[in-house]
């Protein structure tokens, strides 16, 4: 068996709005998402299913609420056609999922290392040639395959840093740019993914086990020798993942859809937003108000009257003279109390 064999980097989780697909990678549905999706899990891939299948690695979709693993699978391709992986990626202050897509030439997929061919940049795992697809047996896990005869060997040689960050741009994302090649792969027909394909993403998303809150990253079926079918000979679980901590960052925006078991993000995703705090009021008056007339000044309050201080104690009033009517007929009385003197006697 083939493994997917990566270095485990920084599972960094960016407090940031997102944008993806509540539903299905293949199809565009804007939501907010404030955690970056989890790193990719070391698996290792099954026998091939036949001669004209492709491997399709596996990723990381955003579902209702929550991140899910779809299994790497092999899928029958269309042919002619080669397999462009879809990969998330920063852009203008938000993730957006670009969703794979099927072409003559394999176009930019965000330099994120899948592994099996898909080295960040183009695809090692083999070509078309006259309708027939040759695979290079040192990342396919065909030599066992009696009924694969073109097979070819040649060693991938890694000219980027392996990781397992399953993002672009961005802190902690890769940093790689679309070659002239792959922009020239852009402009070529692109083909939707199969009905299989579609099937296998869906079947993905209805079993709660491939869920990241589930798994906390590492999912109990990381492939598949089929799509759809996860259970059974060849279904294969991965053996190593990075520690997936789906927190969010200080400042993540508030109301945006957090992963199932998310914490820190104050108020919840599904809180109502609080209403902004008013700003401080000014003294500046407003052109477009009335003035009002200006209120009277308050009187300021009296000073207590003082007490008046106790006089001294003044010395007894003499009593004040009567009036002269009165003094006459006091004389009077005191002269008539005289005694008077003997009259002589009358001749």
């Amino acid at each position: 068996m083939r493994t997917l064999r990566v270095i485990f980097g920084s599972s960094l989780l960016l407090a940031v709005v997102m944008l993806a697909e509540p539903a299905s990678a293949f199809t565009q549905v804007a939501v907010a998402i404030v955690v970056a999706p989890p790193a990719l899990p070391v698996y290792e891939q099954p026998v091939c299913a036949g001669p004209g299948y492709i491997w399709t690695p596996g990723y990381w979709a955003w579902g209702d609420d929550d991140y899910f693993w779809v299994p790497g699978t092999w899928v029958l391709a269309p042919v002619g056609l080669l397999w462009t992986p879809g990969y998330w990626a920063w852009s203008d202050g938000a993730f957006i999922w670009n969703a794979g897509y099927w072409s003559p030439e394999v176009g930019f997929y965000g330099g994120v290392v899948y592994g099996f061919g898909y080295s960040g940049v183009g695809y090692e795992g083999g070509y078309w040639t006259n309708g027939a697809f040759f695979y290079n047996r040192s990342v396919n896990n065909v030599t066992n395959v009696r009924t694969i005869t073109n097979v070819y060997n040649k060693t991938v040689v890694n000219s980027v840093t392996v990781t397992n960050v399953s993002y672009n741009a961005g802190a902690g994302g890769t940093t790689a740019k679309p070659t002239a090649r792959e922009q020239a792969a852009t402009h070529q027909p692109h083909t939707a993914p199969t009905a299989a394909q579609t099937q296998d993403e869906q079947t993905a998303e209805s079993n709660p086990a491939l869920s990241a809150s589930q798994n906390h990253g590492k999912p109990p079926i990381a492939a598949t020798q089929k799509p759809a079918q996860l259970s059974g000979p060849g279904v294969l679980s991965a053996t190593a993942a990075a520690p997936y901590h789906p927190t969010p960052a200080p400042g993540a925006k508030l109301g945006g859809a957090v992963p199932r078991g998310a914490t820190g993000n104050e108020p919840a995703a599904n809180e109502p937003e609080k209403p902004a705090t008013p700003p401080p009021t000014t003294n500046k008056p407003n052109p477009n108000e009335t003035p009002k007339p200006a209120a009277p000044p308050k009187p300021k309050p009296e000073p207590p009257a003082k007490q008046p201080s106790k006089p001294p104690s003044e010395a007894p009033k003499k009593p004040e003279p009567p009036p002269k009517e009165q003094q006459q007929e006091k004389k009077k009385e005191k002269e008539m109390e005289k005694p008077r003197p003997p009259q002589p006697p009358q001749k």
